[in-house]
């Protein structure tokens, strides 16, 4: 067996907000189970071999990090079949998109802001060939 990631905990900041967001990008997304805890709602949406764990933050709202200087998350990407039909959903949902421009011949890549100032990366490859899906040499 490959290993690959299952999974990833995040908290957010409103839980049905980052839900429409994901599935506004993926529409494939479905949400695996749902609960509450002592403190905080919970919800795993993904597809049937990965998934993200997103919890809702309760007291909080400040985010004390800024992203690519400070420690912890700078974005989470995921692979999509078709990069455009998402940009227009995201964009048609109101969501911001960093201005982020990445050229490849094989592989397209989008970035976009959720609600709580999460960055996504969406990437859809153009390859199957893993030498050309991981050419870092552009």
């Amino acid at each position: 067996m490959n290993p690959y990631v299952e999974h990833a905990n995040v908290t957010v900041n409103n839980l049905d907000n980052t839900v429409d967001f994901l599935q506004a990008a993926i529409p494939e997304f479905q949400i695996r189970h749902q609960g509450q805890a002592e403190h905080y709602r919970w919800c795993h949406i993904g597809t049937d071999n990965s998934y993200l764990a997103l919890q809702e933050i309760v007291e909080r709202t400040q985010i004390d990090r800024i992203p690519y200087r400070d420690v912890g998350l700078n974005h989470i990407g995921l692979v999509i079949e078709d990069v455009d039909a998402a940009r227009k959903r995201l964009l048609a949902a109101g969501y911001r998109e960093n201005d982020i421009v990445s050229p490849h011949p094989w592989r397209k890549r989008i970035y976009f802001w959720d609600q709580d100032g999460i960055e996504w990366e969406f990437t859809e490859y153009l390859s199957n060939d893993p030498a050309q899906r991981n050419d870092y040499t552009l």
